[in-house]
Protein backbone atom coordinates (compact mmCIF):
# COMPACT_ATOMS: atom_id res chain seq x y z
CA UNK A 1 0.00 0.00 0.00
CA UNK A 2 1.68 3.44 -1.05
CA UNK A 3 0.82 6.60 0.91
CA UNK A 4 0.85 9.97 -0.86
CA UNK A 5 2.78 11.96 1.59
CA UNK A 6 2.56 16.00 0.32
CA UNK A 7 5.56 18.26 1.08
CA UNK A 8 4.94 21.72 0.91
CA UNK A 9 7.90 23.68 -0.32
CA UNK A 10 8.26 27.68 -0.91
CA UNK A 11 9.16 28.49 -4.11
CA UNK A 12 12.85 30.33 -4.57
CA UNK A 13 11.10 33.49 -5.59
CA UNK A 14 8.65 33.12 -2.32
CA UNK A 15 11.61 32.59 0.07
CA UNK A 16 13.96 35.75 -2.06
CA UNK A 17 10.73 37.61 -1.32
CA UNK A 18 10.50 36.66 2.16
CA UNK A 19 14.30 37.75 2.84
CA UNK A 20 13.59 41.07 1.83
CA UNK A 21 10.94 41.91 4.15
CA UNK A 22 12.73 41.03 6.98
CA UNK A 23 15.85 42.93 5.66
CA UNK A 24 13.81 45.61 4.90
CA UNK A 25 12.20 45.84 8.80
CA UNK A 26 15.82 45.47 9.90
CA UNK A 27 16.68 48.57 7.67
CA UNK A 28 13.76 50.18 9.06
CA UNK A 29 14.53 49.57 12.50
CA UNK A 30 17.80 50.33 11.92
CA UNK A 31 17.08 54.11 10.56
CA UNK A 32 14.57 54.61 13.44
CA UNK A 33 17.31 53.75 15.40
CA UNK A 34 19.50 56.53 14.27
CA UNK A 35 17.64 58.65 13.72
CA UNK A 36 16.44 58.66 17.34
CA UNK A 37 19.66 58.88 18.26
CA UNK A 38 20.59 62.01 16.43
CA UNK A 39 17.54 63.72 17.40
CA UNK A 40 18.20 63.09 21.10
CA UNK A 41 21.85 64.36 20.33
CA UNK A 42 20.71 67.22 18.81
CA UNK A 43 18.39 68.08 21.23
CA UNK A 44 21.13 67.44 24.41
CA UNK A 45 23.34 69.70 21.98
CA UNK A 46 20.70 72.61 21.91
CA UNK A 47 19.65 72.21 25.39
CA UNK A 48 23.14 72.68 26.41
CA UNK A 49 23.01 76.34 24.44
CA UNK A 50 20.63 77.49 26.33
CA UNK A 51 20.87 79.16 29.88
CA UNK A 52 24.99 80.19 29.59
CA UNK A 53 26.47 81.16 32.44
CA UNK A 54 26.86 84.77 33.32
CA UNK A 55 28.04 84.21 37.15
CA UNK A 56 29.69 81.91 39.43
CA UNK A 57 29.39 82.86 42.65
CA UNK A 58 32.08 81.15 44.83
CA UNK A 59 31.89 80.57 49.19
CA UNK A 60 33.48 78.90 51.79
CA UNK A 61 37.11 79.71 49.57
CA UNK A 62 39.70 81.89 52.02
CA UNK A 63 42.91 80.35 50.58
CA UNK A 64 41.78 79.52 46.77
CA UNK A 65 40.42 82.63 45.26
CA UNK A 66 37.63 82.81 42.74
CA UNK A 67 39.87 82.57 39.63
CA UNK A 68 42.19 79.61 40.56
CA UNK A 69 39.13 77.74 41.34
CA UNK A 70 37.72 78.27 37.87
CA UNK A 71 40.64 77.45 36.33
CA UNK A 72 40.92 74.41 38.33
CA UNK A 73 37.41 73.49 37.03
CA UNK A 74 38.64 74.26 33.67
CA UNK A 75 35.81 77.02 33.05
CA UNK A 76 36.03 78.91 29.70
CA UNK A 77 33.00 81.13 30.05
CA UNK A 78 30.90 79.56 27.85
CA UNK A 79 29.44 76.96 29.26
CA UNK A 80 25.86 76.49 29.85
CA UNK A 81 23.76 75.81 33.46
CA UNK A 82 22.23 72.60 31.45
CA UNK A 83 25.56 71.00 29.83
CA UNK A 84 27.62 71.25 33.48
CA UNK A 85 28.28 67.92 35.23
CA UNK A 86 28.28 68.08 38.93
CA UNK A 87 30.87 65.20 39.58
CA UNK A 88 33.30 66.30 36.77
CA UNK A 89 33.55 69.37 38.82
CA UNK A 90 34.01 67.73 41.88
CA UNK A 91 36.66 65.40 40.40
CA UNK A 92 38.94 68.79 39.65
CA UNK A 93 38.36 70.58 42.15
CA UNK A 94 39.19 67.66 44.91
CA UNK A 95 42.69 67.32 43.18
CA UNK A 96 43.86 70.07 45.42
CA UNK A 97 44.73 69.18 48.82
CA UNK A 98 43.32 72.38 50.00
CA UNK A 99 39.55 71.16 48.56
CA UNK A 100 38.25 69.05 51.48
CA UNK A 101 34.25 69.26 50.24
CA UNK A 102 32.24 71.12 47.59
CA UNK A 103 28.86 71.17 45.96
CA UNK A 104 27.49 72.96 43.37
CA UNK A 105 24.05 74.62 42.97
CA UNK A 106 22.37 75.84 39.73
CA UNK A 107 20.66 78.76 39.89
CA UNK A 108 18.48 79.27 37.00
CA UNK A 109 18.73 81.50 34.16
CA UNK A 110 22.19 82.03 34.37
CA UNK A 111 24.02 81.76 37.92
CA UNK A 112 26.12 78.53 39.12
CA UNK A 113 26.87 78.94 42.74
CA UNK A 114 29.92 76.81 43.94
CA UNK A 115 29.82 75.80 47.84
CA UNK A 116 33.75 75.10 49.12
CA UNK A 117 35.18 73.87 52.27
CA UNK A 118 38.68 74.39 52.44
CA UNK A 119 41.51 72.28 54.82
CA UNK A 120 42.48 74.94 57.49
CA UNK A 121 46.44 75.23 57.98
CA UNK A 122 46.68 73.40 61.69
CA UNK A 123 50.34 73.17 61.83
CA UNK A 124 53.95 73.41 60.14
CA UNK A 125 55.82 70.70 58.96
CA UNK A 126 59.74 70.93 58.36
CA UNK A 127 61.39 68.30 56.41
CA UNK A 128 64.62 68.22 54.88
CA UNK A 129 65.50 72.25 54.97
CA UNK A 130 61.45 73.05 53.65
CA UNK A 131 58.68 74.00 55.66
CA UNK A 132 54.44 73.32 54.53
CA UNK A 133 51.40 73.77 55.69
CA UNK A 134 49.77 70.41 56.94
CA UNK A 135 46.35 70.17 57.95
CA UNK A 136 44.60 68.46 61.02
CA UNK A 137 44.67 64.86 59.32
CA UNK A 138 48.61 64.96 58.09
CA UNK A 139 47.83 66.06 54.61
CA UNK A 140 50.31 68.11 53.10
CA UNK A 141 48.55 71.32 51.64
CA UNK A 142 51.29 73.40 50.44
CA UNK A 143 55.18 74.65 50.89
CA UNK A 144 55.80 77.96 51.91
CA UNK A 145 57.80 80.11 49.92
CA UNK A 146 58.61 83.75 50.40
CA UNK A 147 56.38 84.78 52.61
CA UNK A 148 55.91 85.25 56.63
CA UNK A 149 55.83 82.21 58.13
CA UNK A 150 52.71 82.55 60.91
CA UNK A 151 52.75 80.76 64.49
CA UNK A 152 51.94 77.63 64.26
CA UNK A 153 53.44 74.24 66.39
CA UNK A 154 56.10 73.09 64.42
CA UNK A 155 56.65 69.14 63.91
CA UNK A 156 60.00 68.30 62.66
CA UNK A 157 60.69 65.46 60.75
CA UNK A 158 60.11 62.78 57.53
CA UNK A 159 55.95 61.55 57.72
CA UNK A 160 56.93 59.44 54.55
CA UNK A 161 59.72 57.57 56.36
CA UNK A 162 58.30 57.89 59.98
CA UNK A 163 54.05 57.76 59.10
CA UNK A 164 52.74 56.45 62.58
CA UNK A 165 55.20 58.78 64.48
CA UNK A 166 54.40 61.42 62.51
CA UNK A 167 50.63 61.01 62.81
CA UNK A 168 50.81 60.64 66.43
CA UNK A 169 52.90 64.30 66.65
CA UNK A 170 49.53 65.32 64.73
CA UNK A 171 47.59 64.25 67.60
CA UNK A 172 50.17 65.86 70.31
CA UNK A 173 49.40 69.20 68.09
CA UNK A 174 45.82 68.65 69.24
CA UNK A 175 45.82 68.41 72.56
CA UNK A 176 48.19 71.19 73.14
CA UNK A 177 45.35 73.50 71.54
CA UNK A 178 42.72 71.42 73.33
CA UNK A 179 44.68 72.31 76.45
CA UNK A 180 44.98 75.95 75.47
CA UNK A 181 48.94 75.45 75.67
CA UNK A 182 49.42 77.13 71.88
CA UNK A 183 48.09 79.93 72.91
CA UNK A 184 50.55 80.87 75.89
CA UNK A 185 53.63 79.56 74.11
CA UNK A 186 55.99 81.44 71.99
CA UNK A 187 57.60 78.37 70.13
CA UNK A 188 56.41 74.77 70.15
CA UNK A 189 58.35 72.22 68.18
CA UNK A 190 57.79 68.75 68.07
CA UNK A 191 60.34 66.06 66.79
CA UNK A 192 59.55 63.41 65.10
CA UNK A 193 62.06 60.68 65.90
CA UNK A 194 64.30 59.44 63.02
CA UNK A 195 64.78 56.35 64.02
CA UNK A 196 62.37 54.27 66.48
CA UNK A 197 58.64 54.98 66.96
CA UNK A 198 56.22 57.10 68.56
CA UNK A 199 57.30 56.19 72.33
CA UNK A 200 60.40 58.17 71.43
CA UNK A 201 58.45 61.58 70.06
CA UNK A 202 60.03 64.57 72.39
CA UNK A 203 59.46 68.57 71.82
CA UNK A 204 60.93 72.15 72.32
CA UNK A 205 58.68 74.64 74.11
CA UNK A 206 60.39 78.27 74.65
CA UNK A 207 64.02 76.38 74.63
CA UNK A 208 63.22 73.22 76.98
CA UNK A 209 63.21 69.84 75.77
CA UNK A 210 60.74 67.62 76.77
CA UNK A 211 60.86 64.03 76.45
CA UNK A 212 56.48 63.09 75.84
CA UNK A 213 56.45 59.15 74.04
CA UNK A 214 53.31 58.12 73.15
CA UNK A 215 49.54 58.41 74.10
CA UNK A 216 47.82 59.96 76.72
CA UNK A 217 48.95 63.79 75.71
CA UNK A 218 46.02 65.26 77.87
CA UNK A 219 47.13 64.05 81.28
CA UNK A 220 51.20 64.29 80.43
CA UNK A 221 50.32 68.02 79.30
CA UNK A 222 48.35 68.69 82.52
CA UNK A 223 50.75 67.55 84.60
CA UNK A 224 53.32 69.45 82.56
CA UNK A 225 51.69 72.65 83.16
CA UNK A 226 51.14 72.09 86.90
CA UNK A 227 55.12 71.58 86.91
CA UNK A 228 55.92 74.51 85.53
CA UNK A 229 54.71 76.88 88.08
CA UNK A 230 56.72 74.93 90.67
CA UNK A 231 59.79 75.43 88.42
CA UNK A 232 59.15 78.76 88.03
CA UNK A 233 58.71 79.31 91.63
CA UNK A 234 61.76 77.61 92.65
CA UNK A 235 64.36 79.00 90.06
CA UNK A 236 64.91 75.26 88.89
CA UNK A 237 67.63 75.61 85.73
CA UNK A 238 65.79 72.23 83.66
CA UNK A 239 68.17 70.29 81.11
CA UNK A 240 64.56 68.24 80.08
CA UNK A 241 61.63 67.35 81.67
CA UNK A 242 60.12 63.52 81.37
CA UNK A 243 56.72 62.85 80.81
CA UNK A 244 56.87 59.22 79.63
CA UNK A 245 56.16 57.86 83.01
CA UNK A 246 52.75 57.15 84.36
CA UNK A 247 51.53 59.58 86.85
CA UNK A 248 54.76 60.98 87.35
CA UNK A 249 57.00 64.16 85.61
CA UNK A 250 60.89 63.52 86.14
CA UNK A 251 63.13 66.68 85.98
CA UNK A 252 66.32 66.84 84.80
CA UNK A 253 68.09 70.01 86.26
CA UNK A 254 71.16 70.95 84.85
CA UNK A 255 74.66 70.42 86.44
CA UNK A 256 76.03 73.82 87.09
CA UNK A 257 79.65 73.39 86.90
CA UNK A 258 81.35 75.78 89.88
CA UNK A 259 84.76 77.16 88.98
Amino acid sequence: MKTNRRINRQSPAAAKAGKSRWLLKLVAVGLLLCGMYFGVSYLIGFARTLFPVKEVIFSGNRRLTGNELKVMMDLKGSESLVGLSGSELSAKLLKSPWVRTVSFRKDFPDRFIVRIEEAAPFALLEMKGRTFFVDDKGNLLEEIKGEAIPFLPIISGDPFKSKDAFLEAINLVKAMKQKGVTNIKDRIEIIVPRFGGAENISMQIDGTLIKVGQGEYEEKLARLLELEDEIIRRGIPVDYIDLRFANKVVVKPINEVVK
